[in-house]
């Protein structure tokens, strides 16, 4: 059994993916690392089958033509075999010791799930996120224990007011991939940012989320070629619009507040 499925959309990443992977390797056979190359033109494909020769059923290596990163995150979601599904962008990686834990909570909610002990799973994970400027020797960490609580198994009634600077960013969620997939949440191809089209369209399907405090994800801040790179993000503020767009038409927020007010109230607050 697969527990959580990472997927790793990798475009010309040779010089960063093997820390990406190698963070990943720690869960063994509990979980599968789908290296989806797009396209690229360097040695990540070359990269990517080493690491699925060496780790057979645990690593699988994708090849297919240029999408973009939506593509990607797309290819993952169709061929996951694992009860959750997250997205680990190639120049990031997770922190040993919390990644342990999470993994160790899964499979205690899921042993608990089929001995029947307990009636529901989380069908979204929470952690926190690092913003690491490597190169700065800077790292700034987003948490959320003001908004959920801590450990407990909760839903949207039950959260706290987000802070101004509180977005549940693709960083920082680890979706049930069922869930995922009941959405219909498919990501442009060829097109930046989005991400938040994911960390978005499927909230109003989630009805019980788990929050861990703990400094999970690696958020790799730094490289001018970034999508967040300021320089870069004015070059594509046409992509943004459209993103924005997307996620602003993708729920109907008048219908998640009949149910989960405090999420439309969110919701509203991330669009606008």
């Amino acid at each position: 059994m697969k527990y959580i499925t990472f997927t790793v959309p990798c475009y010309n990443s040779q010089d960063y993916m093997r820390r990406c992977i190698d963070s990943l390797l720690p869960g063994g056979d509990d979980v599968e690392i789908i290296i989806v190359d797009d396209g690229s033109v360097d040695a990540t494909g070359a990269i990517a089958d080493e690491y699925e020769r060496l780790y057979p059923g645990i690593v699988k290596a994708v090849h297919k033509e240029n999408g973009g990163h939506g593509s990607g995150v797309n290819t993952g979601l169709e061929l996951a075999t694992g009860i959750y599904f997250k997205v680990v962008d190639s120049d990031d990686w997770l922190d040993e010791e919390a990644y342990a834990r999470l993994l160790g909570k899964v499979k205690g909610f899921w042993a608990k799930k089929e001995t029947r002990l307990i009636g529901e799973i989380p069908d979204l994970f929470v952690c926190n996120y690092i913003y690491d400027h490597l190169d700065e020797g800077k790292s700034r960490v987003m948490q959320y224990k003001n908004v959920f609580p801590i450990e407990k198994m909760c839903d949207w009634n039950d959260i706290g007011r987000f802070h101004a600077s509180q977005y549940l960013i693709m960083h920082a969620l680890i979706f049930r991939t069922e869930v995922l997939r009941r959405t219909g949440v498919v990501l442009p191809e060829h097109t930046f940012y989005v991400d938040n089209i994911f960390a978005y369209q499927p909230l109003p399907h989630v009805e019980h989320i788990y929050y861990m405090n703990i400094d999970l994800y690696h958020y790799y801040i730094g490289r001018e070629d970034q999508s967040v790179n300021e320089k870069v993000l004015m070059s594509r503020i046409d992509q943004q619009i459209m993103v924005t767009e997307i996620v602003s038409k993708c729920v109907d927020l008048n219908e998640v507040k009949e149910i989960y007010p405090k999420l439309a109230e969110y919701m509203c607050r991330n669009i606008s």
